[in-house]
């Protein structure tokens, strides 16, 4: 264990505002490297005469930029920076995996299963040939930014976000530089510096940490296999008043926690008692032909609906859509202005192409015939790799949740794998700050660049570690 000790003597601000600069600052000069495991809360407490309290804040703190990962029971971890030397695993004594979005250089010949960009069908050629003819046809508009959104790509939007039989008015729908930029413009048009904004406790990490970012404060809502609890929903909105709520209701990123119609009705009617707007990311729920019915066909006032191309059709091509509640849509088009800089016209028309002419919607369902087909595959290897393993997963979703077996957890398999030449995605990377609960669980990714080869190579891999009863876990921590 590190003997790493802080001085906070010097400095402004609160004591824990002060102790999670220092171990930034140890981070950057390498006081504390990649991996280095950080002292107890208790016992850096004691040595530095503070509460308990103080420490556990800087260490959410630290978390929540990114640096750290933690799980109740093993400890809070320095996460590997990208510009990191990859040492031998023989020498690591704890490797986490890097924060998603700001992952490691790997080998060549690792097979990396933690994207879930669409898979290639051959959808190169044909986004190729439209870009090529819209440039030609655009004239300048192809090398320019956005001046002025055509009815087109409203309309293109409303068919790709509609779902269930419901569409949005394409006068309420805006194109965005892919889901996340919409939803940090959601955010920016409704809320302003200090404002709650709720997220699922294991979600997709970018969003929370942007938020936080951008000075709004995460409030947490518990995570279930059902998706949110409206229960624990209207405690956080008694308690901690946020602003808004950001939630994948279909096929949570990693859990694939969905939310049922009875719970969809109850969360809309806590949020208009409590004034709270929902941000609805379709994302994977739009895979789904029988998903459960939008938030925003039930509360069209208060919700913003997004989805976009990057799981389906290609994640290069940056294009997201996302409809308004009335009178909110020019706020919502200036912050996504101001956050990205502008948005290129070329690729815009190219997505409203590609969806207005059903090409968009061919090119979905080629990639969910792959993801079905590689379920399967990896359900069958992993389930009969060893009888305590579980696998939630779902033919439309290009990832899969898997709850270890005694007595793995998330950084042993993780290493294990990363020994094997495989690169999965532990708990920890979808944790909002500490989980008082076991979360023994990895995400397993099925698309991206995985070619069905090296998908199934992966699978294989991570079944025979399951498998081994005989390996020696002292020697991974």
């Amino acid at each position: 264990m590190t003997t790493w000790l802080p001085d906070l003597k010097s400095g402004d601000g609160p004591l824990y505002v002060r102790l999670a600069g220092r171990i930034e600052d140890a981070i950057e000069t390498g006081d504390l490297p990649s991996g280095a495991k950080l002292p107890p809360q208790r016992n850096l407490a004691f040595d530095l005469g503070v509460t308990v309290g103080t420490v556990s804040r800087a260490y959410s703190m630290v978390r929540e930029r990114g640096l750290v990962s933690g799980e109740v029971g093993r400890g809070t971890y320095v996460l590997e920076r990208p510009d990191d030397e990859i040492r031998p695993a023989t020498t690591v004594r704890h490797v986490p995996a890097a924060p998603t979005g700001d992952r490691l250089q790997l080998p060549d010949a690792a097979i990396a299963m933690t994207s879930t960009a669409a898979a290639d069908v051959g959808q190169g050629g044909l986004i190729g040939e439209i870009i090529g003819k819209t440039s030609v046809e655009s004239g300048y508009a192809g090398i320019d930014y956005i001046r002025s959104v055509p009815r087109s790509w409203q309309e293109a939007g409303s068919l790709w976000l509609g779902h269930g039989g419901w569409s949005p008015d394409p006068l309420l729908v805006i194109p965005t530089l892919g889901v996340h930029a919409g939803i940090m413009a959601a955010i920016a048009a409704i809320s302003t510096i200090g404002d709650r904004i709720a997220f699922e406790e294991l979600c997709y990490p970018a969003t929370p940490r942007a938020v936080s970012m951008s000075g709004r404060r995460v409030a947490r809502l518990k995570s279930t296999p059902d998706g949110i609890d409206p229960e624990d929903f209207e405690h956080v909105c008694a308690q901690q008043h946020p602003k808004a709520i950001v939630l994948v209701a279909t096929l949570n990123n990693p859990t694939l926690g969905t939310v049922s119609e009875e719970n969809r009705v109850r969360i809309v009617e806590i949020a208009r008692r409590y004034n709270v707007w929902i941000i609805e990311d379709n994302i994977y729920g739009g895979m789904k032909d029988d998903a459960p019915t939008p938030l925003a066909s039930m509360a069209p006032e208060r919700t913003f609906h997004l989805n976009g191309l990057s799981k389906s059709v290609s994640a290069g091509l940056r294009s997201g859509w996302i409809s308004c509640p009335p009178g909110t849509l020019t706020r919502v088009v200036n912050a996504h202005r101001l956050l990205t800089g502008g948005a290129p016209f070329l690729l815009k028309e190219t997505a409203a192409r590609l969806v207005l002419s059903g090409e968009a919607a061919r090119i979905r369902s080629r990639v969910r015939q792959i993801i079905a087909r590689r379920t399967r595959m990896a359900d069958d290897l992993l389930s009969n790799a060893n009888p305590d393993v579980e696998v939630r997963s779902d033919p439309d979703c290009p990832f899969i949740w898997l709850t270890l077996p005694d007595p793995w957890l998330p950084g042993t398999f993780g290493k294990a794998a990363r020994e094997a030449g495989v690169v999965v995605d532990g708990a920890d990377e979808y944790k909002i700050g500490a989980i008082n609960y076991p979360c023994p669980n990895i995400r397993i990714s099925l698309t991206g660049p995985l070619s069905d080869a090296k998908m199934e190579r992966g699978i294989t891999a991570l079944a025979d570690l399951l498998s081994s009863p005989s390996l020696n876990f002292d020697s991974l921590e």
